[in-house]
């Protein structure tokens, strides 16, 4: 039997030797990849368009794989230290502080003119992500964001309050077939995630970090947000006592949840399946009169770092492409992202698409993600105590204090 680091060992030195065949096999021509997270209908855009730019760079082949978010983020930092792995790799702002400092990614300043930089929005976020003075990734959108989603069919006005969402939750949450179970609920979402949790810190008027970016959990505000999303369980009970992310999307798909939390990532399967959905800000804290504020990020390209040549010089021109308005507004119109250029960001499809819209007010009431790498670690800190306070093992006080000596825990062992 081997050792979990054996185990491990073995699961990197597959991966590696995987990708190693993966880029020699094929053509011969020289492979331009792209990884990403996308969905199927945005990897099926994808498609069309690196076949469309290919065509002006026939001594090329471009393609693109799929890995779920933390997936690639690993694979990325494995197959870049082996001197290998895709030529550019599409993903949120919060990877670049881990691939900075494991020396995965490149710099990309002296890769744009200042003209093209100049195109990108600075508010209200800055679309472009920089890192320690230096530019880590160019951005094809923004946002990234939680924002609450209701089905108007169910709802034809979202609550606007916290205590509206409660008032209005007991009414939509109901036993249908009499089993002594809710059946159907008022709002459903992934709230055991931490990054499902953290906007409504914000909405108690505390945060995750200081001014100086160290860990801020151990605080009353952090206490309450847990306390009040215990208490929409087991207290109020219009949300499921036991829910996953895919529980959740689940419920709201087939009309047994009339509202959900969710992102940007998640709007085109419900239109899709013909669900006449809304977008709203997550309801006001009533006790400070604080919107929730969800993280918020860029997406975009960054460059692996063995990357150079001609074949860098091709890498930055399809980045150009790809991050072009014409195109940006292409996903746009099929997914609800929201552009990252000014030219796409003031076009009529933008400014006069209600959805859209209702998610730019949710983002500018949110916070901008960290790129820093502890970020990582306040997600890890966070699980156990949090997550404890539905079990009964510990109070909200209690787990607002375990959350706080786990993250500084955690980032000391890191860091030594």
């Amino acid at each position: 039997m081997y050792t979990k680091v054996q185990q491990i060992c073995l699961k990197i030195v597959v991966i590696v030797l995987t990708l190693l065949f993966t880029i020699s096999c094929g053509s011969n021509k020289e492979k331009i990849i792209i990884w990403s997270s996308l969905r199927p209908l945005e990897r099926n855009l994808l498609d069309t368009l690196l076949y469309k730019f290919s065509t002006g760079y026939p001594q090329y082949d471009f393609g693109q794989l799929f890995y779920a978010p933390e997936e690639a983020r690993t694979n990325f930092i494995i197959s870049s230290i082996a001197g290998k792995g895709p030529a550019l790799l599409h993903g949120a702002s919060d990877n670049i502080g881990p691939f900075v400092e494991l020396d995965v990614i490149q710099p990309m300043e002296a890769l744009f003119d200042s003209s093209y930089l100049a195109g990108f929005l600075m508010q209200p976020i800055e679309a472009n992500s920089w890192f320690q003075g230096r530019l880590y990734q160019i951005a094809d959108r923004i946002g990234n964001h939680l924002c609450l989603v209701y089905n108007k069919d169910i709802i034809p006005q979202p609550p606007k309050t916290i205590s509206e969402l409660i008032e209005m939750g007991k009414k939509l949450t109901k036993d249908i077939d009499g089993d002594g179970k809710p059946d159907r609920y008022a709002l459903a979402w992934n709230y055991t995630e931490p990054f499902f949790v953290i906007p409504f810190i914000g909405g108690y008027g505390g945060w995750i970090f200081d001014e100086n970016l160290k860990p801020s959990l151990n605080t009353e505000a952090t206490a309450k947000a847990v306390q009040l999303i215990y208490d929409l369980t087991n207290k109020h009970k219009i949300i499921p006592k036991e829910c996953d992310y895919e529980i959740a999307n689940a419920l709201f798909k087939d009309g047994l949840s009339a509202m959900i939390i969710n992102g940007p990532w998640s709007w085109a399967t419900y239109l899709k399946n013909n669900i006449n959905i809304g977008l709203a800000r997550i309801p006001m804290i009533d006790e400070t009169g604080l919107w929730p504020t969800p993280l918020v990020s860029p997406m975009g390209f960054s460059i692996n770092k063995n990357l150079s040549g001609t074949k860098l010089t091709v890498a930055v021109e399809l980045i150009k492409y790809l991050t072009s308005p014409q195109v940006q507004l292409q996903f746009t119109k099929l997914s609800g992202s929201i552009p990252s250029v000014v030219e796409a960001y003031q076009d009529t499809s933008v400014t006069n698409n209600p959805l859209i819209q209702a998610a730019i007010d949710q983002l500018m009431v949110g916070k901008p993600m960290p790129v820093i790498t502890e970020m990582r670690w306040i997600f890890d800190a966070m699980r156990p105590a949090y997550q404890g306070i539905f079990t009964g093992r510990v109070t909200a006080r209690q787990a607002a204090e375990d959350m706080q000596k786990l993250a500084e825990k955690l980032i000391k062992e890191n860091r030594e």
